[in-house]
């Protein structure tokens, strides 16, 4: 490699890996530079507790501990890393911590895990060790914590389960100060909105919040988890830093030289064999924290044949204060640099540190804690990204950046204009490297300002980043100098040069700002068809932030020497950005105490039984299953082209490749066999003659291992010719005609001609739309197949909710009977109706494999195949024309909904046959005609996702609703009183309501929300803030509960007892995380009258159970529930005689009689719902087995400037009946909410209008994280409401919460309505849902929005549509 002359005076060289885990020292004499350390601990060592959820280090399920030495400062220093990106090279002298090293089952749960698992925050458990490393990481790193700490440690990880609150709950125990914040009722000590008496409130000492609060005292918020069982915390018991590390420096004075096939990877030592390898090997990537260029090896597959990282060179780690700022060493981490600042801004005047401040402030929003961690300030620099976060700051503080090569010695360059020459290029040549950065310190009368809005607040990248520079003439708001910066607005990041030079010589006032408008949209215009879209709110956004910058230059100034106020308070508030506060939370249930036996775990609030073995990472999921000796992995070659003829698929390439076993196409099944589907047999297994989407499978690759088989995946040739149309949006069906054709589907019910026909009734006609959402279940698609040798018998291990299905559909493409495949699902890291049907994409192809093969082959998706080959939640689109009376009663309706199936019509179906039975919501339309229609689409099949089309549909009810109030100028909330269902009501279908508890629910949650108080307390904070508004909404929601083909209404269980009265129980449903095994042995555990202890299930088995429903329409519990209930019941009958003969003897003393008497002690239970059925020919028949109730009411809180909005409060009143467990119930209502939340706030999928997902993984796609949840979240379960259609009178509960997160949609819409009223605009405008950040600034508009000129539609090709 010419490396010889580096290599002598280089010291040591050393090509072995050191490092330790757990304790245990790992010598690894061959490292592969393109190994993780993810890769490293889940293969080699086979430590498979920490997770792989995203690969791009978005998603936090991947992180451990990384600790070290640090001989400067004589102190240990932890680290929280995410694993998928860190190289395990890296790792030289390190050790590593992953969840197996804390604590097991077998010998102590450490305090972390106990802590999470006892307060319910861990439902599927994937996410499980990534968050409880993240925790342990911060209580290793900082002895007392806040809750502001906590914030910080957990922007880095998501959870798709639980809605956070419970883990919040549960880690808020670590808090120091969490016992006397108890007492004065968990008031924060964060400021909801920076104003004056902290408590974010314009009621000052008469807030509620300060008052004693009654209600509090009534609620069973402690008794959900008992505190006092936790075990202490002692630091002193940790396990220690390796002594060896920490006395020789012996690892670190290396020089490391690592070659892989593709890679080489050196750690120089000093400063100059940095620069004798750059010179060398002019193309080498500098690597740091690897977060960068660890993306784009996974996902682009660059190459990179050098690699150097500078960890070791002093000169390029250190921060030096010199006369005018600090120079940071360009490989410093973004977290050093923290930490660094920090110390200056204590001990520095405050108006030097400006400049620190600003930084320091942007790096709370940059990325998530993980990235900062190891990510460098110079690798940002570098990289040049055009929207990252602190390239604008540093651009608008032109900082001098230092540069040094081996040929050309030291230069300086400035961060100017002229520092980017392109996208991601600049001027710094091949062979230098940037040596450090020098931040200048502020002047006294100089102000930085920066700010970002994104998707989500907390680790997003931006839409747009502006910054402002501005110096003043001494004592004066003279503007001196000024430069704007701005990312997000061009290919690399934009000094705005002319508009800063005309400002120079103003004041800073109102009339300063129109010049920089004006200037700004000339200097800044973006096409209507560029990268990123949002064209006009990234243009807005460049206006909107410049104005905070100046509100809060002009209160900052007013403060420090204009001793008079510039800024009137009515506008003050536009200066600041949300921040979130210490949520609080209380929940409402029934308790059970003593009013049943201790035995009976019936309505009591039980732990998930698997939660310890989650939080340990002893959890097995279907990857983590050890490997079988001669096991192969499969690839995926999918389609790129939307709607295209296949002329050619040629494997020869790939085939030539070492370690490639086979490629399956449509050639090595039959026609019949390779047409499959859950319902209709309507999609390929393997496309043949034509791709109608992108992200069809044409083939699979079968090779040794996961990076061979993916490698010649991709050099699998297809060559196409492109077809016409390409079917993408809804509107683009309803124009080529493109439906499926069974449908159109009508429900009619009463006549609506003579309602339309009254003069006088109001009429009104509208249409709403609904975007898609995809699962982002943390574990992806999986599956593992393994060959019986013997009578084609073939085991399917996979993720899936419909085992059965997976069973069926290999028995279909095989030709082998069903009595030879067994499908078996443990558990799954989530599902959410992701699992129902499209398993089949990933188990069938899995399947085949193994079988033609006779090995075992086993695949995961990765996170981006996942999401652009198994479809999301569908977009719907709704056409209504209601009239009702003039006091707003609805009294008929015409109702047209469109949804989006993508290339299959799969289960769009039932779909949107259950979005006809829900149109109405909770309101009684006495007429009514419904249709609905699906549109065949060049997109990926849409498929189940919670709710089912039942909150699509809801979602109409309540615009028709809102259209009507506002036609009639009444209040949406006295209409929905008006309109709700009573008991004995009929729905258009024909369905009487009995048991309806929706009148109830309404009136609790208006009491519990304290609403009529609050809607006067916002009308007068609305009053007071231009910038800020604040809305509420409380919504209804009824969930018809059963799969409306009748024939799925049935379940099955096995009960075996054993000889020393240990109950194996199985039965049809799976486990996704949302506590089906738990309430299954909570209902065993009260018909069999034995402690939960005794009863256990293993698994999910079609050789156990067969024929089973998929375990989907929350009607798991209902289903297996009751037929576990008759398979004890049946053991019950049998041991009644032994009981009789001995009433005092024991449980083992029973069973022990009944064997030996030869009394079977296995029993099968099967349910069928019974009078259910439903005939949609003559609207006769009822779908649903019974409803469930709830109503939700949510405030709001909105940034009219950037379009970022806070929740500030949930209360949510459920009708579950006698809830089984209402721990887990609690948590699903929690988790359904906050996935709502994520739909109809702010996950947006994007696609191309050629039916590209740009939208592929958690860095485009932005589901809500911690920061996101309400700042108050109360929950209440229904008291006294038995339901008798179900199992121990209790009711469904998984997806009926979900819709009544669009609460949050409606509030932000009234808040939207009071910020048009300040800006004498229409109160009628559109707003599609998802309401994100881009729509919500939009509909806000006032004087910056009407600068701008919109582009005429039809003039330019978007750069992304609206599926």
């Amino acid at each position: 490699m010419g490396m010889n002359n580096a290599d002598e005076d280089a010291g040591e060289v050393c090509s072995e890996l050191v490092f330790y885990v757990n304790g245990k020292k790992v010598i690894e004499p061959n490292p592969n530079p393109e190994w993780t350390l993810l890769w490293y601990l889940r293969k080699k060592l086979r430590l498979t507790g920490t997770k792989l959820g995203c690969a791009e280090g978005g998603c936090g399920a991947c992180t451990v501990m990384v600790s070290k030495y640090n001989r400067k400062e004589k102190k240990i220093i932890h680290l929280a890393v995410n694993a998928c990106l860190a190289p395990v090279c890296a790792m030289h002298g390190l050790a590593v911590t992953t969840v197996e090293g804390i604590g097991t089952t077998k010998t102590r749960l450490h305090p972390v895990q106990e802590r999470i698992a006892k307060a319910h925050g861990s439902q599927c458990g994937f996410c499980t060790p990534g968050i409880v490393m993240s925790m342990y990481s911060l209580i290793r790193s900082i002895p007392k914590i806040s809750y502001a700490d906590m914030e910080v440690a957990f922007q880095g990880n998501l959870c798709r389960c639980t809605g956070y609150r419970a883990i919040i709950e549960g880690y808020k125990t670590f808090i120091e100060d969490w016992e006397s914040q108890r007492i004065t009722n968990g008031i924060s000590n964060g400021k909801l909105n920076g104003d004056s008496n902290g408590i974010g409130c314009a009621m000052g000492k008469d807030c509620c919040k300060l008052k004693d609060n009654k209600s509090n005292d009534q609620s069973e918020t402690e008794y959900i988890f008992d505190k006092s069982s936790f075990l202490p915390y002692d630091p002193s018991q940790e396990p220690i830093f390796p002594p060896e590390l920490k006395l020789s420096s012996v690892y670190d004075d290396q020089f490391l030289i690592y070659r892989g096939n593709k890679t080489v990877w050196y750690r120089p030592t000093d400063l100059n064999s940095m620069l004798k390898l750059k010179n060398q090997h002019p193309d080498a990537k500098i690597v740091v924290g690897n977060t960068e260029v660890g993306v784009e090896v996974k996902f682009k597959h660059c190459v990179y044949p050098v690699i150097i990282m500078p960890n070791c060179v002093p000169e390029m780690n250190a921060i030096i204060e010199n006369e005018t700022g600090l120079e940071v060493g360009a490989a410093v981490t973004l977290m050093e640099m923290e930490n660094t600042f920090r110390k200056y801004i204590n001990n520095l005047p405050r108006y030097k540190t400006r400049t620190l401040s600003t930084i320091i402030e942007m790096l709370n929003w940059f990325a998530g804690k993980q990235i900062r961690n190891v990510a460098a300030v110079g690798g940002n620099i570098m990289t040049g990204s055009p929207i990252s976060d602190l390239n604008p700051i540093l651009m608008s503080l032109r900082v001098k950046l230092n540069l040094l090569s081996k040929a050309g010695g030291h230069r300086s360059v400035l961060m100017d204009e002229t520092f980017f020459t392109g996208y991601r290029r600049n001027v710094v040549k091949q062979d230098e490297i940037l040596l450090s950065i020098e931040i200048p310190y502020s002047k006294r009368y100089q102000y930085i300002k920066a700010y970002k809005q994104a998707k989500r607040r907390e680790d997003d990248i931006s839409i747009v980043t502006a910054s402002v520079n501005v110096e003043f003439e001494n004592n004066s708001n003279v503007i001196k100098n000024i430069t704007l910066a701005f990312g997000g607005m061009a290919p690399v990041t934009k000094i705005a040069t002319k508009s800063s030079q005309s400002l120079v010589g103003m004041k800073w006032d109102e009339q300063m700002l129109e010049k920089a408008y004006a200037n700004m949209i000339e200097e800044l215009p973006l096409i209507p068809s560029a990268p990123g879209g949002n064209i006009q709110f990234r243009r807005a956004l460049t206006m909107s932030l410049f104005l905070k910058a100046y509100l809060a230059i002009a209160k900052q100034m007013s403060k420090d020497y204009i001793h008079d106020d510039l800024i009137k308070p009515y506008h003050s508030s536009g200066a600041e950005q949300f921040h979130g506060s210490m949520p609080k939370s209380s929940q409402y249930f029934e308790l059970v105490g003593d009013k049943q036996v201790k035995s009976d775990a019936v309505g009591r609030p039980i732990t998930h039984v698997s939660a310890f073995k989650q939080v340990t990472g002893e959890a097995i999921y279907c990857d983590d299953m050890p490997s079988v000796e001669g096991e192969l992995y499969l690839a995926f070659v999918l389609s790129t082209k939307a709607h295209a003829k296949i002329l050619s698929v040629d494997p020869q390439k790939a085939l030539e490749q070492p370690g490639v076993v086979a490629f399956f196409s449509a050639k090595d099944v039959t026609p019949e066999q390779n047409l499959i589907g859950p319902i209709f047999h309507d999609e390929e297994l393997f496309a043949t003659e034509k791709v109608v989407s992108q992200g069809q499978t044409i083939g699979v690759i079968v090779a040794q291992d996961q990076a061979t088989a993916q490698a010649a995946a991709r050099s699998v040739k297809v060559e196409y010719e492109e077809l016409q149309p390409i079917i993408v949006t809804i509107e683009d069906a309803i124009k080529h005609n493109s439906f499926y054709k069974q449908f159109p589907k009508t429900i009619k019910r009463g006549n609506v001609k003579p309602a339309f026909d009254d003069p006088n009734n109001v009429i009104i006609e509208g249409q709403c739309r609904m975007g898609g959402q995809e699962h982002f279940y943390l574990e992806t698609h999986a599956a593992f197949a393994i060959p019986k040798k013997e009578d084609d018998e073939l085991e399917i291990f996979c993720s899936s909710q419909h085992p059965s299905e997976i069973a069926k559909l290999t028995s279909h493409i095989l030709h082998v009977p069903m009595n030879r495949i067994v499908a078996r699902v443990k558990r799954m890291g989530g599902g959410f109706g992701g699992k129902e049907s499209r398993g089949m994409l990933v188990g069938l192809p899995v399947a085949l494999a193994a079988h033609k093969l006779q090995k075992p082959v086993r695949c995961m998706l990765d996170r981006d195949e996942d999401m652009m080959m198994t479809g999301t939640r569908h977009p719907f689109l709704i056409k209504y024309k209601v009239a009702a009376t003039k006091e707003g009663k609805m009294l008929a309706a015409v109702v047209n909904i469109y949804n989006n199936g993508g290339y299959s019509i799969d289960l769009s179906g039932p779909v949107v046959e259950r979005a006809m039975f829900h149109f109405e919501n909770a309101y009684y339309i006495p007429n009514v005609e419904v249709t609905g229609h699906v549109c065949k689409t060049n997109l990926p099949s849409n498929t189940a996702f919670r709710g089912f089309g039942g909150p699509q549909g809801m979602f109409g009810a309540e615009n028709m609703l809102r259209d009507v109030a506002f036609k009639l100028g009444k209040d949406p909330i006295e209409l929905s009183k008006l309109n709700l269902y009573e008991e004995n009501s009929t729905t258009h279908y024909g369905q009487v309501l009995t048991h309806c508890t929706l009148q109830r629910c309404w009136d609790e949650c208006v009491e519990k929300s304290n609403l009529a108080q609050r809607k006067v307390d916002i009308e007068n904070f609305n009053k007071q803030h231009r910038w800020r508004k604040r809305g509420i909404a409380i919504i209804p929601t009824k969930f018809g509960i059963a799969f409306t083909e009748k024939l799925l209404n049935q379940a099955g269980a096995l009960v075996i007892i054993y000889v020393d009265g240990s109950v194996l129980l199985s039965h049809g449903g799976t486990e996704m995380g949302q506590g089906l095994h738990t309430k299954m042995i909570q209902v065993a555990s009260r018909t069999l009258g034995v402690d939960i202890s005794k009863i256990h299930i293993s698994e999910t088995s079609t050789d156990k159970v067969p024929n089973t429903s998929a375990t989907a329409a929350s009607a798991g519990s209902d289903l297996n529930g009751m037929a576990v209930l008759e398979a004890c019941q049946t053991i019950m009958k049998r041991l009644q005689p032994f009981k009789d003969k001995n009433p005092n003897g024991k449980w083992e003393d029973w069973v022990s009689a009944a064997y030996v008497a030869r009394v079977s002690l296995s029993a099968t239970g099967f349910h069928a719902t019974p009078d259910i059925g439903y005939d949609f020919k003559n609207n006769t028949g009822k779908p649903f087995n019974y409803f469930t109730f709830g109503v939700a009411c949510t405030e709001v809180e909105i940034d009219c400037l950037s379009g970022d909005h806070l929740v500030i409060r949930t209360d949510i009143v459920m009708d579950l009946g006698e809830s089984i467990n209402p721990a887990i119930d609690i948590g699903q209502i929690e988790g359904a909410f906050i996935q709502g939340y994520g739909l109809f706030t702010m996950e947006e999928l994007i696609y191309s209008p050629t039916g590209t997902l740009y939208s592929r993984g958690p860095g485009a796609y932005k589901i809500p994280g911690f920061g996101d949840i309400p700042q108050e979240f109360n929950v209440s379960l229904l008291k006294g409401a038995p339901n008798p259609r179900a199992v121990y009178s209790s009711k469904a509960v998984g997806e009926p919460p979900l819709f009544l997160a669009s609460s949050a949609y409606f509030a932000i819409k009234e808040a939207i309505c009071a910020a048009r009223k300040d800006a004498g605009v229409s109160l009628e405008f559109p707003f599609e849902a998802p309401a994100t950040s881009a729509r919500i600034r939009m509909a806000c508009e006032d004087h910056i929005t009407k600068k701008l000129s919109a582009p005429e539609p039809g003039s330019f090709v978007p750069w992304n549509v609206v599926p």
